[in-house]
């Protein structure tokens, strides 16, 4: 077995993997068929109702994650994960029939949108965790890599896909294709041994939240990650949006155009995520790294004088947002308590995607305020700042010393301190 899939030894997470991947095909055809749908046919070219409505999506993670956590900590998670994947499976389903009905007004693509962004807040941590269920340690950063490819495999295909049904068959088809795909991964989650999971200690009593955020108060390497992701989730990943903006209003695309940008941005995020899953144990240089990167290529997209420039900026702008958030993933759990894992990996999410209903509609209003460009110029701009403002902090207060080598091969190497865990035990380096 190739070092890049040393996880699909193991029998669960291969039956799961496959499940996953169909979904998530399904998933990002489902998602361009409803930006389609506000974008072009519930509005006239509305970027402020295309920003409300994936703000929505991903307010209830910021409102609702320490209770979330609690829950995935709390209850077995494949139990969590049969119960929120077949509501999200009714509610596609219920949004699909008002399209194909013509009975869909933009109300209640804001309901049924704001619904799917609560329950997705549960399942979202439950899913997070579970992959260490299934998998031993030292196989946990491949198989979040690898979740993260079958995520932007999904997105290469399903994109694409979706623009071509859009324009052949209409978006009420495309969004019951999502529907579809829901059922794969409920048979996934039926079909595992639970005889081979080793699941996670359960929580009881009162104070489990207050447990999680004490926690990760107490965890300086894990602030300085989630900070990163939060500055990346509220300014920088609002693609949703952008692709959209700059396919429609500046390069006076059609659907298929549109559906052909997410999936060229896959392919970044594609090669990225199997590059995470050789790289083996995940360090804060790499992500740091990634950020740069992903601060120039989306300033170039971002001027990108033509449609074909535009996605050929996509490519690194992929690989670098890939590298940057499986990276942080994948450093928040192995350096979390497994007991305390679920409220720690809602917390995560909850300051990566709660970010977007913040974000989102600003960008949406920098889009008719400003046009397409700032959109996604505004990205860039934020993050660039943090990292100079992290590094200043790393040098000042964890002690950092950065050495550049250019002999053969240049090298950058950042050093650290190591940081101790003041509640259970001694924490990786801060920096490495």
């Amino acid at each position: 077995m190739s070092p890049t899939f040393t996880s699909f030894t193991e029998r669960n997470y291969r039956i799961y993997y496959a499940g996953s991947f169909v979904s998530n095909v399904g998933t990002w055809m489902g998602r361009v068929a409803q930006d389609w749908l506000v974008l072009t046919e519930l509005t006239d070219n509305s970027s402020q109702a295309l920003g409300i409505v994936t703000g929505l999506q991903f307010l209830p993670f910021l409102l609702l994650a320490p209770w979330a956590g609690a829950i995935a900590d709390r209850f077995p998670k494949r139990r969590i994960l049969l119960v929120t994947q077949a509501l999200l499976l009714v509610t596609s389903l219920l949004l699909a029939v008002l399209v194909l009905a013509d009975a869909a007004t933009l109300w209640m693509v804001y309901g049924i949108a704001l619904i799917q962004g609560v329950i997705t807040s549960i399942d979202n941590p439950a899913r997070q965790s579970f992959v260490s269920e299934m998998v031993p340690r030292d196989k946990l950063a491949n198989a979040v890599a690898l979740n993260s490819a079958s995520f932007n495999a999904g997105r290469l295909i399903g994109p694409g896909a979706a623009g071509l049904m859009i324009a052949v068959y209409g978006t009420g088809w495309t969004l019951l294709v999502n529907v579809l795909t829901f059922v794969f991964v409920l048979v996934a989650l039926s079909q595992l041994r639970t005889s081979e999971l080793v699941p996670s200690p359960l929580t009881r009593g009162k104070g489990a939240i207050r447990d999680g955020l004490t926690y990760v108060r107490n965890r300086p390497d894990l602030k300085v990650v989630m900070l990163l992701v939060s500055v990346l989730g509220t300014f920088g990943m609002n693609f949703q949006v952008t692709t959209a903006l700059m396919a429609t209003q500046e390069f006076d695309k059609g659907p298929t155009e549109y559906g052909v940008l997410g999936s060229i941005m896959a392919i970044g995020s594609l090669t990225a995520a199997l590059l995470s899953a050789r790289r083996g144990e995940p360090r804060l240089r790499v992500l740091l790294f990634a950020l740069v990167g992903f601060t120039v290529s989306t300033t170039a997209a971002s001027l990108a004088p033509s449609y074909e420039l535009f996605a050929m900026a996509l490519v690194p702008v992929g690989l670098s947002a890939l590298t940057a958030l499986t990276t942080a993933n994948a450093m928040v759990q192995l350096r979390t308590d497994p007991l305390v894992r679920g409220r720690v990996m809602a917390l995560y999410m909850a300051i990566f995607m709660g970010g977007t209903p913040v974000g989102a509609p600003i960008i949406g209003w920098i889009g008719e305020v400003w046009g397409p460009r700032w959109t996604i110029a505004i990205g860039p701009i934020f993050i660039g700042l943090t990292l100079v403002a992290v590094l200043w902090w790393l040098a000042r207060q964890q002690n950092v010393r950065v050495s550049y080598e250019s002999q053969r091969s240049p090298r950058i190497t950042i050093e650290a301190v190591p940081v101790r865990d003041t509640v259970t035990e001694p924490a990786p380096e801060a920096a490495r």
